[in-house]
């Protein structure tokens, strides 16, 4: 099977490899762009692989008037602009030594010896201009059986890099064979080295967690995480049980990895993963309204109906009962209703904390009537 998708054919791309090619060089397609090509999932970003060295990267794209951005030179990663189109061109390399998370590199000559670094073998596909596959370390039928599997040695690829635990379930999660079941030999990797998780950043383990949280499905990969005693790790106190039945009440709904992480339990990861402040505000905000069983209406109103959502259908997963259709009407009209009353309303006869006091006693009574108490009713009580 040859690539003919319009990513690799469009001219952006074509005419890098006759940059490269014409100057003797040899330019691959590589990593996810091929992946999902041959997965039938759409592209994002374009990968590419050459024997070029950075420094002659800079140099080609120059001599033909494209911007270069030498965004990793040590890694030998160099960005070129082609018709508008960011491409992340990277010398071949190999690892000279690794700390656990950051590698030292020698570059190289040899496609295949840049491959036998990465991480796993569904990620280590490489294409030419003309679309044609080439894979040095059974990907293609790796990926034909959608199997994660590491390159090699599974210790020696997570010593390299402790983040490749997370990744292996998190690409599990989003290419696995549900059915197949996760790599045996790569689990048992993965929990033999859970203590080089502590070497990776907070922001890191929140990137990686919700990537995998947003999955389609992500129950079957974080239910082994727990068995394997990791999930511990990086979501202290969590319990996978409940993310299989949350997943089957979404049904059509979109995912959202915050509703998952709410059904997963434990600790407050707002910090721990150092989350963005608005998705922390609504994790916790979620939290709070979960253990504190506040009416789903009032969370509509108070915090959007996305809030609402989550929280009703994390609820329901704990009930086994599907939330009706009427809730989801009620949940929207509590959404778009706007509180009559103003604080000029009041004025001047109450002012500061009083005025505040009566304020908020009569939005409580206005929420408790489903929102249906006129302003004149109010301000006349």
């Amino acid at each position: 099977m040859r690539i003919t998708d319009p990513w690799l054919t469009q001219p952006a791309t074509q005419s890098l490899f006759e940059i490269f090619e014409g100057a003797g060089h040899q330019l691959f397609c590589v990593g996810g762009c091929v992946r999902n090509a041959l997965l039938g999932v759409a592209v994002a970003d374009i990968d590419m692989s050459t024997d070029a060295r950075p420094e002659a990267v800079l140099a080609l794209a120059k001599a033909q008037g494209l911007r270069a951005i030498p965004t990793g030179m040590d890694h030998g990663t160099v960005t070129v602009l082609s018709g508008g189109i960011p491409f992340e061109i990277t010398t071949f390399r190999h690892d000279t030594s690794t700390d656990g998370r950051h590698a030292t590199v020698a570059f190289s000559d040899s496609a295949k010896e840049d491959a036998q670094r990465r991480d796993f073998t569904m990620n280590a596909l490489y294409c030419d201009a003309q679309g044609q596959v080439i894979d040095h370390v059974g990907g293609r039928a790796d990926l034909d059986t959608r199997r994660v599997r590491f390159i090699g040695d599974p210790d020696q690829r997570i010593t390299e890099d402790y983040l490749r635990i997370l990744r292996f379930f998190r690409f599990h999660a989003w290419y696995g064979d549900p059915d197949q079941g996760i790599d045996a030999e790569g689990l048992a990797a993965c929990a033999a080295h859970g203590d080089g998780l502590e070497l990776l950043s907070r922001e890191r383990i929140g990137a990686e967690m919700t990537k995998l949280l947003s999955a389609p499905d992500p129950a079957p990969a974080v239910a082994a995480m727990g068995q394997s005693g990791l999930l511990h790790r990086v979501m202290p106190g969590a319990d996978a049980g409940l993310l299989a039945v949350l997943v089957h009440m979404e049904g059509t709904t979109s995912p959202d990895w915050k509703r998952r992480a709410l059904a997963l339990g434990g600790e407050d990861v707002a910090e721990l993963w150092r989350l963005q402040k608005s998705d922390a505000r609504a994790l916790t905000q979620a939290r709070a309204a979960l253990a504190k069983n506040t009416a789903l209406p009032e969370l509509a109103y108070r915090y959007g109906l996305d809030m609402a959502q989550n929280v009703a259908l994390v609820r329901a997963a704990m009930t086994h009962e599907p939330p009706s259709a009427e809730l989801q009407k009620s949940l929207i009209k509590a959404s778009q209703a706007r509180f009559p009353v103003k604080a000029a309303d009041l004025m001047p006869g109450l002012e500061g904390a009083a005025l505040g006091e009566k304020l908020k006693q009569l939005e409580d009574r206005w929420i408790a009537s489903g929102f249906t108490t006129s302003k004149d009713a109010l301000l006349a009580e």
